[in-house]
């Protein structure tokens, strides 16, 4: 009797680790989920709607003519479109990197406010996959001319 009472104890000793196991990956995930970044291009905004709870990334190419440099010298505006013809107004105080200039590609972070501008906390800007720093552009072009 005593050896099936501690194989029952075992078995129920392993369910609960199992089920301890399982809820510690479900709350993990649920966390995980609630805190992403998610990435939405001016198409996907005008799909789904502003999404206001949450923070998140957006994507496309900065408009030509659209930047605006406010008089606080820190503080810059712009929008940013994608193959669609959806734009988001963008805000964002702070430093912008060397290759953000209007007609590239960028990736901002931040949250929506209910008029439909994006706040940006932080940008960063694409490139090309031909990009080079203005110093290797310069070794090359120099590597260049003494073959010619």
């Amino acid at each position: 009797m005593t050896r099936a009472k501690a194989k029952t104890q075992r078995l129920v000793l392993l369910s609960l680790a199992v089920g301890a196991v399982l809820v510690a990956v479900f709350l993990g995930m649920s966390a995980m989920s609630s805190q992403a970044s998610l990435f939405y291009a001016p198409g996907d905004v005008q799909k789904m709607g502003l999404p206001l709870d949450r923070a998140v990334r957006i994507g496309g190419m900065v408009k030509t003519g659209s930047l605006e440099r406010l008089p606080d010298g820190v503080t810059i505006k712009f929008i940013v479109h994608d193959e669609t013809t959806s734009t988001i107004p963008v805000r964002f105080t702070g430093i912008v990197p060397n290759l953000f200039r209007e007609g590239s590609g960028m990736v901002a972070e931040g949250r929506f406010e209910p008029d439909g501008t994006f706040v940006a906390t932080e940008i960063l800007a694409k490139h090309d996959e031909n990009y080079m720093t203005p110093q290797l552009a310069g070794q090359n072009m120099h590597k260049s001319e003494s073959l010619e």
